[in-house]
């Protein structure tokens, strides 16, 4: 059962944690707020900018195309806040799509802004692939090895044969400076990036079995 805290009094007791999904109507926020339950985190969905800014961590998934999630955002007149959110040194970590959207722009059907969390752009992975001459599925689906390339705290109960579960077709490019940890899919394909309080998982932890729910009670526990 999730847990849905009243608009005021969000944190319950000394040391409780409260976390904020943000809904922007892209997100996979039952399987996400499942495994946060299962952790016994504190969670709420939320699109409301009260809520966003009373949680000490905000979570932003997303599945689907760059540009229609960005559209929602901007339709809810959310990305001005998420940014804003992000620079007063709260954590926050976005997932999947979610984590594209922290970068500069994509390439996904058009060239689209995207929040300028952390430097680098979205490129398509079957021209990377063509490019390379390599003959892969795109998009790539399924378990794939994470390689821990920096520290981090998200990683720091990771072992050397930890597997994640990606779901894509776009990567990040020109982020080698804040790539924690990637996986190897023809090309070393970002997994985790983070810049200071801004992180991002490529893969999806809360279909990514002990080592997701590893990540994400990771990410819980950074400091404020």
């Amino acid at each position: 059962m999730i847990t849905y805290l009243p608009h005021r009094g969000m944190r319950q007791g000394k040391g409780r944690i409260m976390l904020a999904i943000i809904d922007y109507g892209v997100g996979n926020l039952f399987s996400l707020s499942r495994s946060l339950d299962y952790l016994g985190v504190e969670c709420q969905i939320t699109r409301s900018l009260a809520e966003l800014k009373a949680a000490d961590r905000i979570l932003l998934p997303g599945v689907g195309a760059f540009g229609d999630a960005r559209q929602k955002l901007v339709e809810l007149s959310l990305i001005e806040p998420i940014q804003e959110l992000a620079a007063t040194g709260k954590p926050f970590l976005g997932i999947c799509l979610g984590m594209q959207l922290l970068f500069d722009s994509s390439e996904e059907f058009g060239t689209h802004a995207g929040l300028g969390l952390i430097p680098g752009r979205i490129v398509s992975m079957q021209s990377a692939f063509e490019e390379a001459k390599l003959n892969l599925k795109v998009p790539q689906i399924g378990w794939n090895r994470l390689n821990v390339r920096k520290e981090s705290p998200l990683v720091s109960g990771l072992g050397e044969q930890d597997f994640v579960y990606y779901v894509h077709s776009y990567f990040a490019a020109d982020c080698q400076e804040y790539v924690v940890a990637d996986s190897d899919y023809g090309l070393a394909i970002p997994g985790i990036v983070q810049k200071d309080n801004v992180f991002g998982t490529q893969f999806h932890p809360e279909k990514s079995g002990a080592v997701g729910l590893k990540i994400l009670k990771a990410f819980t526990e950074v400091p404020l």
